[in-house]
């Protein structure tokens, strides 16, 4: 059975891509030193968020995805952050490749409202690995990658505020259902607003002005 070992060397944004992307530097290694064909990997990265402490900034910020603090034993649970798949050339006894994976800044997806809480420090991720190896000294045999192969990898926090940033200085992103943003679309040409950002502005000093209204109701 041919042995893999598996070290991730980095991480680091694709300067290049046509949409944010990470690239994962990986350390392969066949133990016993036979040739390696081909290999078709498939790697599977969970944050792993009990892994590391957090500042109360960023407990406030993580309030909607794990609750109250007091309730973190039991919530701060392990989170998909990302699929991805690389086919690594031929090699004998080490190879060094980039793995790239995709992100996203969509707050709707767990992951990205993760990252996007966290002010410092690096992010616990778990690559885990299956596949197929293709190999064979004077021959040629297809054997899975065994299941339990894992790399720890620590993601500073800043490379991804790197990678967003380059794609969208300065600005989120929010996904919304067609009849809401409808909704907005009309609120906002009936006022002649000239921008999405001042009918968010509009509708939150309303909001704003509504609920200071009511504190005074309540005295």
């Amino acid at each position: 059975m041919t042995d893999l070992d598996f070290r991730c060397t980095g991480v680091r944004p694709e300067p290049f891509g046509a949409s944010p992307t990470l690239l994962f530097g990986l350390r392969i290694e066949e133990l016993d030193h036979q040739p390696v064909h081909a290999l078709a990997l498939r790697c599977q990265i969970r944050i792993e968020p009990a892994r590391r402490t957090y500042d109360p900034d960023e407990v406030d910020m993580l309030g909607d995805l794990f609750g109250e603090p007091s309730r973190w034993s039991s919530t701060l649970k392990p989170l998909q952050f990302a699929h991805a798949s690389l086919t690594v050339p031929a090699f004998t006894g080490t190879t060094h490749v980039d793995l790239p994976v995709p992100c996203t800044y969509d707050t709707e997806v767990a992951s990205a409202s993760y990252f996007r809480a966290l002010a410092r420090g690096e992010i616990p991720l778990l690559m885990l690995f299956s596949g197929t190896v293709f190999t064979g000294r004077g021959g040629f045999r297809a054997e899975p990658v065994p299941w339990h192969k894992e790399a720890s990898c620590l993601m500073p926090v800043d490379v991804w505020r790197e990678l967003i940033e380059s794609y969208f200085p300065g600005t989120g992103w929010l996904r919304l259902r067609k009849d809401c943003l409808e909704s907005l679309r009309r609120y906002r040409s009936e006022r002649a607003l000239p921008s999405w950002e001042q009918v968010f502005e509009e509708l939150l000093a309303s909001a704003g002005a509504k609920q200071a209204e009511e504190a005074k109701g309540v005295e």
